[in-house]
């Protein structure tokens, strides 16, 4: 398999919480009597978080359901077929992946803004609360109608989070010297599993109403590999000024025939 490197899509936005969002943590240093469903925060500064690992995964999950690749046993879908959208841009493992490649998508932790936090620290100075909310939840005896309540942590409602997705670009020929389409053609799917978790959620509770997010893009940059020889900062291939784009406004085909054009004129 010969696999040459070509570029860097560089995805960059905010995810607002349309509700309160629960991502687990530790209960580590919890003491007894106190909060036993955390939602995953900042070791140094105690603000809650959304690991990358936690959306790529949801994202991936999603697209599993969407292209009919979900496993009898459950487990994570796995395959060498090129032309397979899950594994093209979440990757498999590098025993397997022969006829893949390596993982396409990078999907960096996730962190508040400076207004989220702020919200934060006053949500904590005005109520005690540890940079999040609590919400009381009753689990309910059928028989006999008892109500046994446990406290559970969310990040609150319109909190705003900076994200940062990577969407590498390769060119490759198989071992028996097939060339599969271009990764630029999987872009798409990409932005429907995003529109997939928009319409879902994210994290834990989101039957129970938590997790309703939103994306909102501020950049698409295209890196050739030409541009990293060069240092150059790459081409911007959203003309927004300065202004936050949603999911269903993007033109997919048009930001293709765009990144076409660039690696064409960097040949």
């Amino acid at each position: 398999m010969k696999v040459r490197f070509r570029g860097n899509l560089i995805i960059r936005g905010e995810l607002k919480c349309e509700t309160a969002l629960h991502i687990g943590g530790s209960v580590e240093g919890y003491e007894i009597g106190g909060m036993d469903n955390p939602v995953i925060k900042d070791a140094i500064t105690g603000y809650p978080y959304i690991p990358g690992s936690s959306l790529k995964g949801r994202l991936r999950s999603l697209l599993e359901w969407a292209k009919d690749k979900v496993e009898a046993d459950g487990k994570i879908h796995s395959c060498d077929d090129p032309d397979c959208p899950v594994c093209r841009i979440f990757g498999v493992p590098a025993e397997e992946g022969r006829e893949i490649g390596p993982t396409r998508l990078i999907v960096r932790d996730v962190w508040p803004t400076e207004g989220t936090k702020r919200m934060l620290d006053e949500l904590q100075r005005t109520k005690g609360l540890p940079k999040v909310e609590w919400k009381w939840e009753n689990s309910i005896n059928r028989i006999t109608s008892e109500a046994t309540p446990r406290p559970i942590e969310r990040v609150p409602r319109d909190s705003v989070f900076n994200f940062e997705m990577v969407f590498s670009l390769y060119d490759f020929e198989n071992s028996d010297g097939n060339v599969p389409k271009p990764d630029l053609e999987f872009l798409g799917d990409l932005i429907e599993s995003l529109q997939l978790l928009e319409d879902t959620y994210l994290g834990g509770l989101g039957s129970r109403g938590s997790g309703k997010v939103k994306f909102y893009i501020k950049q698409f940059v295209l890196k050739t590999l030409s541009d990293y020889e060069s240092q150059s900062e790459g081409k911007s291939l959203l003309d927004t000024e300065g202004q936050k784009v949603e999911l269903r406004s993007l033109n997919v085909k048009e930001l293709i025939d765009e990144i076409n054009k660039r690696f064409e004129a960097r040949q």
